[in-house]
């Protein structure tokens, strides 16, 4: 077949823009173990599915001899295409050109799938390899992030948006990735920091690297910042894949419904020894979560921060599932700062995706400290308790052991408009426990004893028989049933086919004022 030459013109341009960084570049970029923009969108896209936008487009910057060099793109890759044949909206920064910087051009590109992603009800993905501002745009560049920054904002609960940092993300550009659903960052080669080490050195005369400032360890364990981190780029694009089949397309359509041939009344024998007859000793309620859920798969979200607290998506009956769990075997399960934060951005998460909520608790309490009241356990802790009490999805919950004072109410208890609220027989519901209530109750009697120790045993085994159990609540209708443990899985997939046609809403209102 002859072409003409328009047509020749216009294939040599388009790889003219595939190309735009020059050969140099794009080697120096393989040469640090990281792909080029278009490569990773042929990692995370379904083969032949790309369709770009504004491959023609250049910046508009005539200053600092900038006129000289207007490569195609500009810098950044976006377009749509499928994932597993699903439409998603994409970007991907390129390094190879100006570093990635973000110009005025660039930013307007990114603006427009974000458009699009919300026109449409779709995923929006990002891809972040930058090195910031164009420093030659001046306040275009600044004008172009707020531009994004508002799009993450009035999208934010719309279409899922997620973040993949597989390079430098500084300055104002961190802000654009902290607004969305999700950052996913690569343990090499990416990190996240609003001032970099040599203004920190200037500042504050510290000595820090990116790594040590910035780098996904640190985003994993000491920030919260990063929700998964990959061990390489494929394992980033693979985790963003993994990530999206838990999710729906947008906040109207329920999340997808995956294949599930594990029986629903499969029976977990296990459940009922996994709590340990002393109720001080830890379990791991991990394998609580992977007993019951299909083919015991949990896909845990931030699970190097906070890890007294669980959370993450798995699949009842094939249904999408948020899980939020205490976790015993770190610091007992207890309620702290950071617990508390991450608990409660992963509910209004699931609540905006209309993804339903299972809570299995086995909580002592909050965090008690000078350390945690002074960093604002009480406003923390509330944001937890704000989001279970905001949240209109389905919520089943699980006692399966303690729950204890005001952590029992902030852990999506019936008096929050839990749905289902189901215990075990270990469940201990309580102000607090025997050994702290005893002591507060019967001090006096204690005193007169002329056997503290004994009496107190005694006293502790009637309040427990008492309070510490799950029929006292169960008597209330503050528990729905007391269940045999093997049998969880079966009533908690029969609760969500009960709740699938669930009507519920807030008073009308502009927005609550959750205490941030």
């Amino acid at each position: 077949m002859s072409l003409d030459k328009k047509t020749l013109d216009l294939l040599q341009r388009q790889e003219e823009a595939r190309r735009a960084g020059g050969e140099k570049r794009i080697q120096a970029q393989h040469g640090k173990g990281k792909r080029t923009a278009r490569e990773r969108l042929e990692l995370l896209l379904d083969e032949g599915s790309f369709e770009e936008f504004d491959m023609f487009v250049t910046h508009r910057c005539t200053d600092f001899g900038m006129e000289q060099q207007q490569p195609l793109t500009d810098g950044v890759v976006t377009g749509y295409g499928t994932i597993n044949g699903r439409l998603v909206f994409v970007f991907a920064q390129d390094f190879t050109i100006f570093g990635g910087s973000l110009s005025k051009a660039y930013a307007e590109k990114i603006v427009k799938v974000m458009d699009m992603a919300a026109r449409v009800g779709a995923p929006l993905i990002g891809i972040a390899d930058s090195g910031g501002a164009r420093i030659q745009e001046g306040v275009d560049a600044l004008a172009g992030y707020s531009d994004i920054f508002l799009k993450n904002v009035l999208y934010s609960g719309v279409v899922p948006q997620i973040s993949v940092i597989l390079g430098p993300c500084a300055g104002g550009a961190v802000y654009s990735p902290a607004i969305t659903d999700f950052v996913i960052m690569a343990d090499k080669n990416a990190y996240m920091f609003l001032t970099g080490p040599k203004v920190i050195k200037q500042v504050t005369q510290e000595d820090v690297t990116s790594e040590q400032l910035g780098g996904a360890e640190v985003h994993a364990t000491k920030s919260g910042v990063a929700h998964l981190v990959a061990s390489s780029e494929e394992d980033a694009i693979a985790q963003t894949k993994t990530l999206l089949t838990y999710l729906p397309q947008n906040n109207t359509e329920a999340p997808p419904r995956g294949a599930c041939t594990d029986p629903i009344d499969r029976i977990s024998e296990r459940l009922n020894t996994i709590i340990p007859e002393n109720p001080s000793k830890p379990y791991d309620m991990h394998e609580v979560i992977r007993l019951i859920m299909d083919h015991g798969e949990f896909f845990e979200i931030q699970p190097r921060f906070a890890g007294n607290l669980l959370i993450g998506f798995a699949r009842l009956n094939g249904r999408t599932v948020g899980v939020v769990a205490n976790q015993p075997s770190v610091l007992a399960g207890v309620l702290d700062n950071n617990a508390s934060i991450k608990g409660a951005r992963f509910v209004r998460t699931c609540d905006a995706f209309n993804i339903p909520i299972v809570t299995f608790e086995d909580v002592p309490g909050f965090m008690p400290g000078t350390t945690q009241e002074y960093n604002g356990i009480i406003r923390n802790g509330a944001k937890l308790l704000f989001a279970f009490a905001e949240a209109t999805v389905p919520k089943l919950t699980v006692i399966t052991r303690k729950a204890y004072g005001g952590a029992y109410c902030v852990m999506s208890s019936k008096h929050l408009r839990g749905d289902v609220n189901l215990a075990w027989p270990t469940a201990e519901i309580a102000v607090m426990g025997p050994d702290g209530a005893v002591e507060v109750i019967y001090q006096d009697e204690l005193k007169k004893a002329e056997s503290p120790a004994d009496k107190r045993k005694e006293l502790k085994q009637m309040y427990v028989e008492m309070f510490a159990n799950p029929f006292a609540a169960a008597k209330k209708g503050y528990i729905d049933d007391v269940i045999v443990p093997a049998t969880t899985r079966i009533r908690l997939i029969k609760g969500l086919e009960m709740l699938g046609t669930k009507r519920d809403a807030n008073p009308p209102k502009k927005h609550g004022n959750i205490p941030l």
